[in-house]
């Protein structure tokens, strides 16, 4: 997680107040709001928690920037018991708001919940936290991790928005990214990986078409078929034949 608080002595008296370490969060840095920005663009943090007292200003616009590119949980800490400052709060989709003045006790149950959720996401998208555990200590790019799940996770449902939430990306700046890297949209990359797969296994392999569809992931033989022919101009029965006789 990432501290945000330009008050060494809120920071300290935050931080004393309960043992974060046994609730699950693990202190990576702490930072003012400026230099927070530099933080969070460089690395992927699991929660980012600020510090709202008298720093109402700075603390929004560094939940905006945060919801540009990224769904990090947040929390902030010390805010007025103002109803409108609340519901700003709430429209960048902050885990929770914790007015002034802060209890242990409040704070405890509020990162059990935090925890809670993170946990709930990770469960469920854990080949794709698989594919970032084997590449974290390799110098790739997030497009590069995103590539990789999915020429590893061709057989399973996947969406732009699953591989975006266990990144803790926003979808949208994501898709961006993804298009002005590869030049073709996530979709559109998504097809090309199912149909060239689906291409080499009729080609190498005795496979039933149905086999093929469910290894490149549809569920629905006949919506293969309707893709695959779109894609290539021929059905794939008729690939195979060509393949066959030509080889």
């Amino acid at each position: 997680m990432l501290i945000v608080d330009p008050d060494m002595h809120s920071r300290e008296q935050n931080m004393r107040m309960l043992d974060w370490n046994q609730l699950g969060f693990i202190l990576h840095a702490c930072a003012d709001h400026a230099h927070a920005v530099s933080f969070i663009e460089k690395q992927r943090f699991s929660l980012v928690v600020i510090n709202f007292k008298r720093f109402h200003d700075e603390g929004l616009q560094l939940c905006a920037h945060i919801r540009q590119t990224s769904r990090t949980a947040v929390l902030l800490l010390g805010g007025d018991h103002d109803f409108n400052l609340a519901r700003k709060a709430l429209t960048y989709h902050v885990s929770d708001y914790l007015a002034d003045p802060v209890h242990a006790s409040d704070l405890s149950a509020s990162l059990k919940t935090i925890k809670r959720q993170l946990d709930a996401e990770t469960a469920a998208l854990s080949p794709i936290h698989a594919v970032i555990q084997q590449n974290r200590h390799r110098p790739s790019s997030i497009i590069e991790t995103v590539k990789k799940y999915v020429q590893e996770e061709l057989h399973r449902n996947i969406t732009l928005k699953k591989i975006s939430d266990a990144l803790h990306f926003n979808c949208a700046y994501l898709g961006q990214k993804f298009k002005n890297e590869e030049k073709m949209s996530f979709n559109a990359y998504l097809l090309q990986q199912r149909m060239e797969k689906a291409k080499r296994l009729l080609e190498q392999t005795d496979m039933r078409i149905y086999e093929i569809a469910k290894e490149v992931g549809y569920t629905e033989t006949d919506w293969f078929y309707k893709k695959f022919k779109a894609y290539t101009g021929t059905s794939a029965n008729e690939y195979r034949k060509r393949i066959s006789i030509t080889a």
